[in-house]
């Protein structure tokens, strides 16, 4: 004896539409001065923000921002909004070690770094960071 498959929502949906269970109708002028005004305040950016970025995390934006296609201001309002939405999602970077690497492990295992040792970790990761990413030596030129 054969059993019946399930029907997913989406075919259920499309037979009731096929059946004619939907009807289409026009939004009034007031629904849709509604929508539009909904639209606006949605989409408005009335909002300057200044912020002070580290010379690596600014080269790090407009690396990333270089690899989306996208400008990097464009990039960081989109990872605000993400953030603010809860739909941010930590992946492991392609420019930085992974957090479990040797070079991750120097930096967080507790102890403070002299500031000599910090300036010889930047530039060794500036470097890693050069290779790993071709166009970000042209980036850190402008």
């Amino acid at each position: 004896m054969k059993t019946k498959r399930k029907k997913s929502a989406d075919e259920r949906l499309l037979e009731r539409y096929e059946a004619g269970e939907f009807v289409s109708t026009s939004p009034t002028r007031a629904e849709l001065k509604k929508f539009r005004d909904a639209a606006r305040a949605a989409l408005a950016k009335d909002r300057r923000v200044n912020i002070r970025l580290s010379s690596s995390v600014m080269m790090g934006l407009q690396a990333r921002a270089a690899e989306e296609g996208l400008p990097y201001q464009t990039l960081i309002a989109s990872v605000l909004h993400k953030f603010v939405t809860g739909r941010l999602v930590d992946l492991p970077s392609r420019t930085m070690p992974p957090a479990g690497s040797r070079s991750a492990a120097r930096k967080t295992s507790g102890r403070p770094m002299s500031p000599a040792a910090m300036r010889k970790e930047h530039d060794l990761s500036k470097a890693k960071r050069a290779k790993a990413v071709p166009h970000l030596a042209r980036l850190q030129a402008q």
